[in-house]
């Protein structure tokens, strides 16, 4: 069997479309902003609402949160048309993940309990509040990470 004789610029042609299709795919599957932005209010008012302690804003602000956020998964998973595997995130991008949850994590149970014990009103209200605004803000930028980690890796993938 004889290999094809291609020419540059029709390889070159062809390379850029996968490229494209590529860039397609990741862009697909990248959470929106819109998500972390939902994520982040409906985190306050449940917050909130459990730390009022006063029992019909609790169920209201717990049915809310269960609904908006199955609404905002429901949504997030029929954007999604393809799945991105794992190998093309890699270890860098699952380590920004990770390092991203729990820096937010630590950020809001350290000041929740030392507001806590400082005995300032609404701890975990406060406490949770820069770690909404690090997902409104750090979830996009986390997200142009990935993007940028997950294009920058070769076309043909790992050999």
């Amino acid at each position: 069997m004889t290999t094809p004789n291609i020419p540059p610029v029709d390889a070159e042609l062809a390379l850029a479309e996968v490229r494209a299709r590529r860039a397609q795919v990741v862009d697909t599957n990248l959470v929106p902003d819109w998500f972390w932005y939902g994520i982040a209010v409906l985190m306050m008012l449940f917050v909130a609402a459990m730390e009022s302690e006063i029992g019909w804003l609790i169920a209201v602000g717990t049915i809310v949160y269960a609904l908006g956020l199955a609404t905002l998964i429901l949504a997030l998973v029929r954007r999604a048309r393809v799945q991105v595997r794992q190998e093309l995130i890699g270890v860098r991008g699952a380590l920004a993940i990770a390092g991203f949850t729990v820096t937010l994590v630590a950020i809001g149970v350290a000041l929740g309990f030392t507001l806590d014990a400082l005995g300032v009103p609404l701890p975990a209200t406060l406490g949770c509040l820069p770690v909404a605004i690090g997902l409104a803000v750090g979830g996009p930028r986390l997200m142009s990470h990935l993007r940028r980690l997950m294009l920058s890796r070769p076309v043909a993938g790992p050999r």
